[in-house]
């Protein structure tokens, strides 16, 4: 029997940090390498023969691909469905090269922001923001270009931050990105910090490392475990929450939706567990209404939903 928000305890050499992430940066490595030596136009083309490797070479990411799209579209997916997938991935990490330099210049971007949002990033309260490996996390960092003076802040796992600063380094952007490494003793500090600065504080929620306590919430009808780390801090730091998203609707087409999932300013210690498990709700919630918006966006390509028999 599967019980929501049960804990579970994710291993230390999770599936996602042993691959997908790796793939990630190679190909963010090989774009910028494209981008530089061959120009955009070239390294669009390249991106159809990248979704093309992945399809024949890739099995447990097709495999990840398949079951996801199967039930997202509520029909058995095709290859034709999957190399769409991949390629819709691979545009994304295009992209990235250019988003991660400031040029945003030749992308169409619609935001969509809730007016709660709106208001505290006006007043410089502060954000705290939680998506997930959904379309791209780089195009988020326009909405900081149009609020000038606004911090835009990531949080992510430390080897992961060397490596992407390592990446950057080699793109020589000259603006490096404002990275506090997540799991650290100083991590809540930091990010207390940045918010009290106006700065608008994104994590990704759908993915961790070693012993972080997770909890079973379904997603598109199966059960999924979740990490509710960035929730806890949420809590913790007695602030509102809220979810985001840049999807990838179209070449050079990209929408960001931000709203307001939780608030925890006026939430008691003792009903704070209930606080989180309805912000967990809520937050796969929208995840899975972007999902059916746009279903070739979800990135997460390994065994994303957990076993019965390991509840």
């Amino acid at each position: 029997m599967v019980h929501w928000f049960s804990t579970v305890q994710q291993s230390p050499d999770s599936e996602w940090f042993r691959s997908p992430e790796r793939g990630s940066r190679f190909m963010l490595r090989l774009m910028i390498w494209i981008s530089k030596k061959m120009g955009r136009t070239v390294g669009r083309v390249v991106l159809y023969l990248i979704a093309g490797y992945f399809l024949l070479f890739a099995p447990a990411a097709r495999v990840a691909s398949r079951v996801y799209l199967t039930r997202v579209l509520g029909r058995r997916a095709d290859a034709r469905d999957i190399y769409r997938h991949f390629l819709t991935f691979a545009t994304t990490i295009h992209d990235r090269v250019y988003l991660l330099s400031n040029d945003d210049s030749s992308f169409t971007i619609q935001s969509h922001l809730s007016k709660d949002v709106e208001q505290a990033i006006a007043d410089m309260r502060g954000a705290l923001l939680v998506g997930a490996h959904l379309g791209s996390f780089e195009v988020l960092r326009s909405v900081g270009l149009k609020y000038p003076g606004v911090p835009v802040v990531m949080v992510m796992y430390e080897d992961n931050a060397k490596k992407l600063n390592a990446t950057l380094a080699s793109m020589k952007t000259g603006e490096r990105p404002n990275i506090i490494p997540l799991g650290r003793w100083d991590t809540m500090l930091r990010v207390q910090e940045q918010l009290e600065m106006g700065a608008l504080v994104g994590f990704l929620g759908d993915r961790s490392v070693g012993s972080e306590k997770k909890r079973i919430v379904p997603f598109l009808g199966e059960p999924a475990a979740w990490p509710s780390g960035t929730f806890r801090i949420a809590a913790l730091l007695n602030r509102p929450l809220y979810f985001m998203a840049g999807l990838y609707t179209g070449p050079g087409h990209y929408e960001i939706f931000i709203k307001q999932i939780a608030d925890f300013s006026s939430v008691e210690k003792l009903d704070q567990d209930k606080a989180i498990q309805d912000a967990m709700l809520t937050y796969v919630n929208e995840i899975e209404n972007c999902c059916h918006m746009a279903p070739y966006n979800w990135f997460n390509f390994y065994d994303f939903w957990v076993k019965t028999s390991n509840i």
